[in-house]
């Protein structure tokens, strides 16, 4: 799922702040206008969107992600809301979402954006508006030629949007200039994916499903051991070859709630007790960082789960083995992770065991704040109306006693500035009220305005003794009210988030739809009659791309777009998961290639074995020095390299997978990797044999890996994985130069810094810099579809 907010502020897209995860959701944060609060409006009735109010008028509004219209309304000018001057913007556009989040995880939302500035004033801010859909640059029909009367609201009929498509700019309501701008879900839509979630569960429990996606959490009961080091450790402080930090030694006293994260290679912890009635107090000031961790999880892997490091990896960046099949016995899965477990105390706790839960931010943990809240149970009463008692209760923000001061301070207020006054002034309670999910009607529905509305008129409430008040806000609502256009059902309540909260929130995800790997892998990179189709190749291996971009850390962006632009080049658009020779003539200086070798293209599944096992496919394009046809170097002999050793093992362990993993010595660290074959059955650096390196097998005394089945690298779940173990494992350095990226290079610097990064990756991966400028290219625009 690819998303993002309405606004792309350049300060957003280039940060270089270390410790932000997010540094784009940060600044659009900080446009929230207190004037128009999630999900409580100043006279207490809901407000199940957020007012967004950026730094520049001209600032344009994005779609979040790619959508469906379902309706919109684009006006000629500004009109009149309630005051006397035309200082509101009744222009809108309503998106539909549907997208995935997982495997058979789909996800459907609808995103809106109300108060689009009106045409004219495209001119006052000098700008034609060309950037602009079509469908937003003429009117809607129905206005008056003269006056400016709101016309009526289209259906979207069908028309498409990309994410990132320009919506408008910002407009006013009531002369404030703000976006508002609201995120919601279908009762049916709602239950569909987050009946599979623990969203509104108070007891939570570890997900049978392999759903994983942003943080890693882990629920520690009572009374569990912490040791000052894992139990093995030698004296000077080392578990199998792995450091370990000194810690202290005892129990926790209450229930833990521990958050686990990677960002740019470090990893952080934070720890919160369970104080009673659903308050959490935290244990660590600030999370806790252990740099590098991430960088050296391979290490870390290879070290403490020689059986299986694959599994061992997953262990220690979920604390759960997601792939399928398990290797690793569950009597090897320990995992020594370090918490706070009281104030000034840290230990080391085991958390592979099962009396400890493990969640991750896919199953929306009540912990975390997520609350969902339905009408006329909760946040507001059966009249649609909040009060600050209510709110208080759930929030866990009550007192047993009221001092004087307060109730006096208290009597000065009318309920609604009560309210607000209360929201306003404390961020932690707006911070809370960002995990509300709530259950209530849209305002923009209005078959029951009058019985929904009326309770405002009453004795006490906003527009008590003022009908002309009243009648001037029902005339403004019913001018912005769209929903007979929709096509959805009227009178139907609907689930609502806070807006940047959930953006926020699915940012984390990292899994890509069908329709977001074509944006990223189009078919025009492909040749027209190719067999298979595009769409066949990337519905066989983007299922298996997902859970490897999952497993090797792979779903921030910025790491996605290195990784799939660098792959088009390895891998040819999916096309090659196996390199293929040039039929030609041998001579003393090499193979010189006329023509591709038809017999090399043969898929290796299809022929039952890998090609050259038989004598009569050897191919000696692989054991040369290689030229095309247009008498071009490509690259040298395989033999000898990259442990080949033997006669067969130049073509035997030919390039293969995602990121072509080429040589022995390659494919032997992934089979031991994947634990499918011991450590102990052949000698480590076999290269390092003086016959080795004088090209006499025969005198060699270190025993090489032995691999029959070098193929199995091309299988579809396979060749993905081994393209995020040889990024991710067997060049940790690269890993660090992809976080040195900062994205969108927006500067003539930017793009030289951008430049240099992408080739350093190349080296990393190819040994060269072959290709470095198609590497570049395809980086540039995987960042483009995927920041």
């Amino acid at each position: 799922m690819i998303i993002s907010p309405p606004y792309l502020p350049d300060a957003g897209r280039t940060s270089n702040d270390e410790s932000s995860t997010d540094p784009m959701m940060d600044t659009v944060d900080a446009y929230e206008a207190t004037s128009g609060m999630y999900p409580i409006a100043a006279d207490r009735r809901w407000h199940p969107g957020m007012h967004l109010a950026p730094r520049m008028y001209n600032e344009r509004v994005y779609a979040i992600a790619d959508g469906e219209v379902i309706a919109y309304r684009v006006c000629q000018r500004a009109y009149d809301g309630g005051g006397g001057a035309s200082d509101s913007n009744a222009g809108f556009v309503l998106l539909k979402h549907t997208t995935e989040t997982g495997e058979g995880r789909t996800l459907t939302f609808y995103s809106l954006y109300m108060h689009l500035l009106e045409l004219n004033g495209y001119q006052s801010l000098g700008s034609d508006g060309k950037f602009l859909p079509d469908f937003l640059r003429m009117p809607s029909p129905g206005a008056g030629p003269a006056s400016p009367i709101v016309p009526p609201a289209q259906s979207g009929g069908g028309k498409k949007v990309r994410r990132k498509d320009v919506l408008g700019f910002t407009g006013k309501c009531q002369d404030r200039t703000h976006l508002h701008v609201e995120i919601f879900m279908t009762k049916p839509d709602f239950e569909a994916y987050f009946g599979h979630t623990q969203l509104g569960r108070e007891q939570v429990s570890t997900p049978t499903t392999t759903d994983y996606w942003g943080s890693s959490y882990y629920v520690i009961p009572p009374g569990q051991q912490f040791y000052p080091m894992p139990p093995g450790s030698d004296a000077k402080g080392q578990l199998h070859g792995i450091a370990f930090d000194a810690r202290h030694t005892g129990n926790n006293e209450d229930t833990l709630y521990v958050e686990s994260y990677f960002h740019k290679g470090s990893k952080y912890t934070t720890v919160s007790r369970g104080a009673g009635q659903g308050r959490l107090e935290a244990l660590t000031e600030a999370p806790l960082r252990e740099a590098d961790y991430e960088y050296n999880l391979y290490k870390r892997a290879m070290a403490l789960y020689p059986d299986c490091p694959s599994d061992g990896y997953e262990m220690l960046r979920f604390g759960r083995i997601l792939s399928t099949p398990v290797t690793l016995a569950s009597t090897a899965q320990s995992t020594w992770m370090r918490v706070a477990f009281a104030k000034g105390q840290e230990g080391y706790i085991d958390v592979s065991q099962a009396s400890i839960l493990k969640l991750s931010d896919a199953d929306f943990p009540f912990f975390k704040g997520w609350k969902k809240i339905s009408e006329g149970t909760g946040l507001h009463s059966d009249d649609g109306l909040c009060d600050i008692d209510a709110l208080k209760k759930i929030l866990s923000d009550t007192k047993a006693r009221e001092t004087a001061e307060e109730k006096a301070e208290r009597a000065l207020y009318n309920k609604e500035d009560e309210l607000v006054r209360y929201v306003k002034t404390h961020k932690p309670i707006r911070d809370a009220l960002r995990g509300f999910v709530c259950e209530a009607p849209s305002e923009w529905d209005g078959s029951h305005n009058d019985a929904r509305f009326r309770k405002l008129k009453e004795p006490g409430e906003f527009y008590d003794g003022n009908e002309a008040g009243y009648n001037k806000f029902i005339k403004l609502l019913e001018s912005f009210q769209f929903w007979d256009k929709t096509g959805l059902p009227a009178g139907e309540k609907l689930w609502f988030f806070h807006p940047m909260a959930f953006v926020r929130h699915f940012r984390k995800c990292g899994w890509l739809s069908v329709h977001e790997f074509e944006q990223i892998y189009p078919d025009n990179r492909y040749h027209r009659a190719r067999s298979p189709s595009p769409g066949e190749m990337r519905a066989v291996y983007l299922p298996h791309m997902n859970l490897a971009l999952r497993k090797y850390g792979l779903t921030v962006a910025v790491r996605q777009a290195h990784f799939l632009g660098q792959g088009a080049v390895e891998s040819e658009w999916l096309a090659s998961m196996q390199e293929t020779s040039m039929l030609g003539n041998l001579d003393s200086t090499g193979f010189h290639g006329t023509v591709q070798n038809p017999t090399s293209l043969l898929q290796e599944v299809d022929l039952g074995h890998w090609y050259g096992q038989i004598s009569t496919e050897e191919d000696a394009w692989f054991r040369s020095v290689k030229f095309n046809s247009k008498g071009t170097r490509i690259s040298g002999s395989y033999e000898w390299k990259n442990g080949n050793c033997d006669p067969e093992d130049a073509q035997k362990f030919r390039g293969r997978g995602f990121k072509q993993l080429t040589g022995r010595s390659n494919y032997a660290d992934y089979w031991v990797f994947r634990g499918w074959l011991p450590l102990s059955s052949f000698s480590s650096s076999w290269w390092t044999d003086l016959s080795f390196i004088s090209h006499n097998r025969h005198g060699m005394k270190k025993q090489p890996a032995q691999i029959g089945d070098p193929q199995r690298v091309s299988l579809a779940k396979n060749s993905m994985d081994s393209g995020g173990f040889y990024l991710r494992c067997k060049r940790p350095a690269v890993a660090r130069e992809i976080d040195r990226d900062l994205g969108i290079a927006l500067s003539t610097e930017g793009r030289a810094e951008e430049q240099r990064i992408v080739r350093a990756v190349t080296y990393a991966i190819n040994g060269g810099y072959l290709d470095d400028a198609r590497r570049l290219e395809f980086t540039r625009a995987a960042k483009d579809i995927l920041i």
